[in-house]
């Protein structure tokens, strides 16, 4: 052994392949344990007003597929869910053992004008509920409009941050990156993307999950 590897060392060019070998090796290790992935959304991923199939989370099965990351989405959304629903709802989702939990919630909580105490309480009892199931937990902040008033939609958009930052998960600063601002990239109701959009909203996604997938 020891003479083998003196002949590798002694050979530049043979040590360069190993090497390159062995970092393929782990990169397909990395993946090779196939993983279950859980959005739990509204209609920002439920492909509210979107012919089936074009929505962000759709395409996130399709990357999945494309990079050959053996994991499978389940797609929990439904639209109009508040923080309050997913919380419900998420019990039984988990009995499923997802190994990682996309929260897309809170944005129809603020345009109900609901207490933002209560949304956070509802999103850390979700993060708390996953963790405790052993899932790991991707967190996704939402803004909402101005309307709303400047201290209300700061203090809703601030608390993504700060729920991630005491739970120690990974976030997706703000969903519609890219995508809000641009009046062409909206359905008519002014809140819904169009299709077009998401695969924007997909590479806001992407770069916080894909570490995940890897642990």
């Amino acid at each position: 052994m020891a003479t083998s590897m003196a002949k590798t060392a002694s050979n530049p060019r043979r040590a360069i392949l190993l090497l390159g070998l062995l970092g393929l090796v782990w990169t397909n290790s990395a993946y090779s344990a196939s993983k279950s992935i859980l959005v739990l959304g509204d209609s920002l991923s439920a492909e509210y007003g979107l012919a089936r199939g074009s929505g962000w989370v759709a395409l996130l099965q399709q990357r999945l597929s494309t990079e050959k990351i053996a994991a499978t989405v389940t797609n929990a959304s439904i639209s109009g869910e508040t923080t309050s629903g997913g919380k419900t709802r998420l019990p039984a989702l988990l009995q499923h053992k997802p190994d990682i939990v996309i929260i897309e919630l809170g944005a129809n909580d603020a345009l109900r004008g609901l207490q933002l105490s209560a949304t956070e309480n509802n999103l850390r009892a979700m993060i708390n509920a996953a963790q405790q199931a052993k899932s790991k937990v991707l967190l996704v902040g939402m803004r909402i409009p101005p309307n709303y008033g400047r201290d209300y939609t700061e203090k809703f958009f601030s608390q993504f941050a700060t729920l991630a930052k005491q739970a120690k998960v990974p976030l997706v600063p703000f969903l519609l990156d890219g995508v809000a601002d641009k009046p062409e990239l909206m359905q008519a109701d002014r809140m819904h993307p169009l299709a077009q959009a998401h695969p924007i909203i997909l590479n806001n996604v992407w770069p916080e999950l894909k570490p995940l997938l890897t642990k």
